[in-house]
């Protein structure tokens, strides 16, 4: 037996619903008004009612002392920085000598500004992670501002014996790539590889010999190309 559904009267909805009246809602203003007043509203919101622009105007000038803190905690944010660096990224930007050089010693005051340490890190980065000997990590420090003796002390942590062994990594690794070149190009990229990488030539030289030897080319072939060290 099928079961009626009952379906309410129409007496029963709500007077503010929509009905046969032309759209009137339940405060007797018509649809068309309360539409129009929504976009009204969206005007404003988007707009902002001219207060922004308002604010903009009452906002006086940054002074060039926090527009140097601004801009170095910015560089900063992403990496650390050379006192150098953040200068010269200053002066770019039009900052006023006296203004950036407050600022900057400002913050090697509190530590947010350190060549030693970055020095440090970057010593160990680099030639761990790409196996940079100490001429190149020197150059590259320079290059970035760090003073001599705070290059030297940092790279304090790299002796001859850790300079070497990198070298004998680097070596054994690309050795691998260049089986089946013939001897001679084989020598001149292992020991442009290292060059390039600032090893000394006589470290460089001996160290891919050593490497041939022991990979088993002939001694006297090796020693025609590469003298001994």
């Amino acid at each position: 037996m099928t079961r009626r559904t009952e379906w309410p009267d129409d007496h029963s909805y709500g007077h503010g619903d929509v009905g046969h009246d032309g759209g009137r809602d339940d405060d007797g203003r018509g649809g068309s008004g309360s539409a129009a007043g929504g976009a009204e509203n969206r005007r404003k919101r988007k707009d902002g009612g001219g207060s922004s622009s308002s604010r903009a105007e009452a906002e006086p000038p940054r002074t060039p002392e926090e527009q140097a803190r601004a801009i170095c905690l910015r560089l900063l944010t992403g990496s650390a920085r050379t006192r150098k660096q953040l200068g010269d990224a200053l002066h770019e930007r039009g900052i006023p000598e006296d203004a950036a050089q407050e600022v900057l010693s400002r913050f090697e005051e509190v530590g947010l500004i350190d060549d030693a340490k970055f020095a440090d890190a970057w010593v160990e980065s680099r030639h761990h992670g790409r196996g940079l000997a100490r001429r190149a990590l020197a150059r590259e420090l320079r290059t970035k501002g760090v003073d001599s003796a705070t290059v030297d002390e940092a790279l304090g942590q790299l002796d001859s014996e850790q300079e070497e062994r990198t070298a004998r990594e680097l070596v054994d690794r690309k050795l691998r790539t260049t089986r089946g070149l013939d001897r001679e190009k084989r020598i001149r990229r292992l020991a442009g590889m290292l060059a390039r990488k600032g090893y000394p030539e006589g470290l460089a030289l001996r160290v891919v010999r050593q490497a041939l030897e022991e990979e088993g080319e002939d001694p006297e072939l090796v020693g025609y190309y590469l003298p001994e060290v």
